[in-house]
């Protein structure tokens, strides 16, 4: 079965009016045309209106940047756990200020279909967890946001071992993969569906098929070491495909590759950029 993977730049609130505060806000959808280094400095000193709360990538994206807001939108005392038992609490003043992935570039999702991908614009879920990857210490580190009474706040902080996420098997994979060039070469299906832009049309894109060997040629950077994921509701099951999104964060380009296991290995089976 061939995959069709749609190209979507990032997206924020849309049709909102709004006054004083509100018309300064930079949602996601804003930041195409911004820098991260300056949406950065314009969300930390900017009030955030209470239409952003509606989406949680807009909220993340002011909880990230605004060192006052995210202060603020945490609940004291937080609770850490680690193997599913309270190891401690975090008072108001001990918190340090993080940044997730307002420092680089990009952030990175992974996906079991098309579908989970439009759960990113639903604006009616009230539990989302953003999780960090660390390859080397094989834990993944998840941070825990609900909606309470109409503002998202972060509930507690979960720190559990690689081998127990729904997606552990594709993350052992992935290390391997984006840490061994002739590895990704062999994990390349043969043929490749490839969609990408096209050279004679600013404007336009490509789609065609490439030969694993062609690889080398047309591979995008990919993270390693640390990785994001953000869970807006999404149920994982142990499948046999993977989506695993590249998304920008000022310029709304997106790179999404699609991996499927074939008796029992993962190969990459299309590249849409």
């Amino acid at each position: 079965m061939i995959i069709c993977v749609a190209v979507f730049s990032t997206t924020g609130c849309t049709d909102k009016k709004s006054t004083s505060a509100d018309s300064a806000v930079v949602s996601t959808k804003d930041a195409d045309s911004t820098s991260a280094d300056t949406l950065n400095n314009i969300i930390s000193d900017t009030p955030m209106p209470k239409a952003a709360d509606e989406l949680f990538d807009d909220f993340f994206f002011n909880f990230a940047a605004n060192r006052k807001l995210q202060r603020k939108r945490i609940h004291y005392p937080l609770p850490i756990y680690r193997d599913g038992k309270v190891k401690k609490y975090i008072q108001k003043g001990q918190w340090k200020i993080d940044n997730f992935f307002m420092r680089q570039d990009f952030y990175t999702l992974i996906f079991d279909n098309i579908q989970q991908m439009q759960v990113v614009k639903d604006t009616s879920i009230d539990h989302v967890v953003v999780e960090k990857v660390y390859f080397k210490k094989q834990l993944v580190k998840q941070y825990l946001f609900n909606r309470i009474n109409g503002q998202w706040m972060m509930t507690s902080i979960n720190y559990k071992p690689l081998y127990q996420n729904m997606n552990a098997s594709f993350l052992k994979f992935y290390q391997n993969f984006v840490a061994d060039s002739a590895y990704q070469v062999h994990s390349v299906n043969d043929p490749l569906m490839f969609t990408g832009p096209d050279p004679d049309d600013d404007f336009g894109t490509m789609t065609g098929t490439l030969a694993p060997e062609q690889w080398p040629s047309f591979a995008p950077q990919l993270p390693s070491g640390l990785i994001y994921n953000i869970i807006y509701g999404q149920k994982y099951t142990e499948s046999n495909q993977k989506i695993f999104v590249v998304r920008g964060i000022a310029n709304g380009l997106e790179t999404e590759l699609t991996f499927k296991k074939r008796g029992g290995k993962w190969k990459l089976t299309k590249l849409s950029m």
